[in-house]
């Protein structure tokens, strides 16, 4: 495991989000993630465009090493303070409507992560100065600014920040990533991160503590399918999150290639036939969203639930052609991608 602090602070930048209605900004507190999840994308959107970066500091394959790699961005304060007035100060015609001037903790790692290191009082100092840095961050954001602030996380260690969240009143969403609840899935697809039952755990406690709440049943594993999310949405509905974002996995650089050898080292069949092509994928992403609608209205959160359908591979002229009405397909998309998500006080 590479894990130190590196010379990049921590800083509030806009995000390129598309159709996705979460935040205009976003704060990065490291680079790379301990999670380390099969499924995740942020190797191909973000570590890989800092491959000069990352081989520095002796990461070879930003893609496949992912997981294995955290730099823990410094607090500069100057350099902060000027990032959340750039934000802040950004005219509301200049801002996508679907992200609710709101800050995204964080869009490519965890902010709540535990950071491993193989010297344990190292360890411990990059953990303490991670948490000093995000705590000074949300106090800033919340004392020198209006802007909203949106909490995605995998870990239960958010619960240490309750207090501070809920000095936000309606300025503030946490949300879990809950793709299922199936404990077996999910160390297969996700072995470092904590268990459902904790995450849905702390979604639960935090409606409990007045604290606003959302949740992200993203990415769908293909063995989930509709009595999985119908299980997720049953689950979730008593902490009466404002949105209940999902999508299925993507087969974005590297993903595939990792799911295969997680199930090589782990001796795990796994059926990789929706990864065959981009047929097979787009087959098995529409079916999936689909059958998130059916759960979610047997659930009766259909009103709430947002889908993430894919705005290239997903809008593609190929895979539209292919659909059986392509004209209602077409439709059903552009409702997908121009829907605003929830937010508490709108």
């Amino acid at each position: 495991m590479i894990s130190t602090i590196h010379d990049i602070p921590a800083t509030i930048k806009p995000n390129n989000f598309i159709a996705k209605s979460l935040s205009n900004f976003a704060l990065n507190t490291c680079i790379g993630c301990g999670h380390g999840c099969r499924v995740c994308f942020s190797p191909d959107t973000s570590a890989n465009r800092l491959r000069k970066l990352l081989c520095a500091y002796g990461v070879e394959d930003p893609i496949m090493d992912w997981g294995h790699y955290v730099l823990v961005r410094p607090w500069d304060e100057p350099k902060f303070m000027a990032s959340l007035k750039a934000a802040e100060d950004t005219p509301p015609g200049q801002l996508k409507a679907d992200g609710n001037r709101a800050i995204l903790l964080c869009s490519t790692t965890d902010a709540y992560q535990v950071i491993r290191n193989p010297d344990a009082a190292h360890g411990k100092l990059l953990n303490l100065h991670a948490r000093a840095t995000l705590r000074k961050a949300l106090i800033a954001i919340r004392d020198h600014s209006t802007l909203n602030v949106r909490i995605l996380t995998r870990s239960p260690l958010a619960r240490k920040d309750f207090d501070i969240f809920k000095t936000f009143g309606n300025r503030l969403l946490l949300g879990t990533s809950l793709p299922t609840l199936d404990t077996g899935l999910s160390r297969f697809y996700e072995p470092k991160v904590p268990a459902p039952a904790q995450r849905l755990k702390l979604l639960t406690d935090a409606h409990a503590a007045g604290i606003p709440t959302f949740v992200a049943v993203a990415p769908v594993y293909p063995e989930v399918g509709y009595e999985g999310m119908l299980e997720v949405f049953q689950a979730v509905k008593k902490a009466e999150p404002w949105t209940i974002y999902m999508e299925p996995v993507n087969i974005r650089l590297g993903i595939v290639d990792r799911i295969r050898e997680e199930a090589a080292s782990v001796g795990r069949d796994i059926d990789l036939t929706p990864f065959t092509d981009g047929v097979a994928w787009a087959k098995y992403a529409i079916s999936t969203l689909r059958d998130a609608e059916r759960a979610a209205t047997a659930a009766g959160v259909r009103d709430r639930l947002h889908l993430w359908p894919d705005h290239e591979a997903l809008g593609a002229k190929a895979v539209i052609s292919r659909q059986s009405d392509p004209a209602a397909y077409l439709r059903w998309l552009e409702t997908c991608w121009n829907r605003i998500s929830e937010w508490p006080g709108k």
